[in-house]
């Protein structure tokens, strides 16, 4: 997929198609959260497509619902200032919404001794971020927050919630609307023609506009291409997999019990959610996917597998986690082998408490040294700003990346209010 150049539509045709001053490729939270952030903070007017038949229908719509406190990033990084600011909007968002959710806390077990210095970490990363209800627990402390857990130590993080972001991506769909946006799905962009203005064309026709703003996830780097820009990152999907417990196994877990994680691995391990809907989730693993929509082991793209084994930062992020990506891969194979990760946690948990869950894709950016974007990578090119790696917390600091991503684009743009009104 290749930009074209621009060939100038009919005077019936410009007629007929409004001219946008932005269009928003993409539905998922950070997109609709920019696009709000536009026609509220800029107002400008904001057309957002979608490919699916559905919003929210990958990164946003399967992911665990925790609003995440800002516990493990990297004190200064863009991650840890929008976490924080971006879990404050997020709580006050869906109070005024009336969106379910639950500032319910967490608690992150060490269960052998060499966990202890990687939980100290944890603590001074937190409170270098403004989290400053961190409590560290003994045994029994432990206990009697979670009183199956086992573990020689733990922490609290109290500002950890739970919500179902699909409705947050639906809320922030309706503002949008009720502003005077559009948002249409099942408009697949296939071709970008670049001119005096933008010409998106898609699977429900052609959209005119004056700038464009990439918010395309899993397929973010293919979209920049297509745009005529040289991505500086590759699009590596990894698939996360669930359990979800039994319902004679509910009372094992009363909130979110999470692990110490490997720092050695950029993934937080399995661990149990509760869902704001009801039920326990257990996981996820962090499995390469085949496919960029690889929801399963039969999910085969050969285009997207043949992309990924012929980036050299594959190959070299590759020989730094062989051990790792074996590990989980055979806890993906292996239900035993989940189950004894999990019982590090939660020793009662048995096998026949895990029922199949679901699964996500995670769309994490690699550069070609191997290294995988740890924080959040914008690019700008003229009259368009991609955003190709937009990790966890990203749901959660949706609002705040959404309005940084909004004055960004206005800024470049140079499109400081509507010029369509």
């Amino acid at each position: 997929m290749t930009a074209t150049m621009f060939t100038a539509p009919s005077a019936a045709q410009s007629a007929s198609t409004p001219l946008f001053d932005v269009a928003v490729i993409g539905g998922g939270v950070v997109g609709l959260a920019t696009a709000m952030a536009m026609v509220g903070d800029h107002r400008l007017s904001i057309v957002v497509l979608e490919a699916e038949d559905k919003l929210a229908a990958h990164q946003t719509g399967n992911n665990s619902g925790v609003i995440h406190s800002g516990l493990y990033y990297k004190p200064g990084s863009l991650k840890a200032k929008l976490c924080v600011e971006g879990r404050q909007a997020m709580y006050r968002f869906c109070a005024e919404h009336g969106i379910a959710h639950d500032k319910c806390g967490k608690i992150v077990v060490a269960t052998d001794e060499s966990e202890r210095p990687a939980l100290d970490e944890l603590q001074r990363r937190g409170e270098a971020n403004g989290l400053a209800d961190l409590r560290r627990l003994s045994i029994e402390e432990l206990r009697e927050h979670e009183p199956h857990v086992a573990g020689i130590a733990g922490m609290v993080v109290r500002e950890t919630g739970i919500v179902n972001y699909r409705q947050v991506t639906e809320a922030y769909a309706k503002i949008v609307r009720e502003r005077g946006g559009q948002v249409h799905t099942g408009a697949r962009v296939f071709d970008v023609a670049i001119g005096d203005e933008l010409v998106l064309q898609t699977t429900r026709g052609d959209f005119r506009c004056r700038g464009l703003v990439n918010c395309g996830g899993l397929q973010s780097d293919r979209i920049a291409r297509m745009c005529g820009l040289e991505p500086q990152v590759k699009i590596v999907p990894f698939r996360g997999e669930y359990y979800k417990l039994s319902i004679d196994a509910w009372h094992l877990v009363r909130n979110l019990i999470y692990p110490v994680p490997n720092p050695a691995f950029p993934f937080l391990g399995v661990h149990f959610t509760r869902m704001i809907e009801g039920g326990i989730e257990a996981g996820p693993n962090a499995v390469l996917a085949l496919a960029r929509h690889g929801y399963s082991w039969l999910d085969i793209s050969a285009r997207d597998a043949f992309e990924t084994f012929t980036f050299p930062g594959f190959w070299k992020m590759a020989r730094k986690y062989w051990r790792n990506g074996f590990e989980e891969m055979y806890r993906s194979l292996c239900r035993r082998a989940f189950l004894a990760a999990l019982q590090r946690l939660i020793p009662d948990v048995k096998l026949e408490h895990l029922k199949p869950g679901g699964a996500g894709v995670r769309a994490q950016a690699l550069d070609r040294d191997g290294k995988l974007a740890d924080d959040f990578c914008i690019q700008n090119a003229q009259r368009m700003v991609h955003v190709l790696n937009a990790p966890s917390p990203a749901a959660t600091a949706s609002i705040s990346i959404g309005r940084q991503i909004a004055a960004t684009a206005a800024k470049t743009l140079g499109l400081q209010q509507s010029r369509s009104r």
